[in-house]
């Protein structure tokens, strides 16, 4: 079985392997300077067109957002909240005049709350 092995010259043309890659290099240079032209122009262009004023804007420069509006300083705000919230704690108040209805200082009314007790329920469910 003597079978003559026989084999390529050539497995490959690197001319036109090179010659294909200098080519899309080239098309892609060309390519990059065309769309750099064209960025140029359009900033430019775009930059003669821009309007220098804003008739609407200078109309409504004073006015102020909708409710809610974002904090211009939330830790003031809430250095302030919990000032208020303190006050009423160790404050006596009116909550409804008409009702009768006070505030006292929190201390207070836990000392009056360990004199007096809390209200209990006795084993029927009624209140004592």
């Amino acid at each position: 079985m003597s079978e003559h092995v026989r084999h390529e010259k050539s497995d490959v043309n690197v001319r036109a392997i090179l010659a294909v890659g200098a080519g899309l290099a080239a098309v892609t240079t060309v390519l990059a300077g065309v769309v750099w032209l064209l960025v140029l122009f359009l900033a430019r262009s775009a930059a003669d067109n821009a309007p220098r004023e804003f008739p609407l804007a200078a109309a409504h420069e004073q006015r102020l957002p909708p409710e809610p509006r974002l904090q211009t300083d939330p830790r003031e705000d809430l250095l302030t909240l919990r000032q208020d919230e303190e006050r009423l704690l160790r404050s006596y108040g009116w909550v409804d005049k008409d009702a009768g209805v006070v505030r006292i200082p929190i201390n207070e009314a836990m000392r009056l709350t360990l004199e007096r007790g809390l209200p209990a329920r006795t084993p029927d469910g009624r209140k004592r």
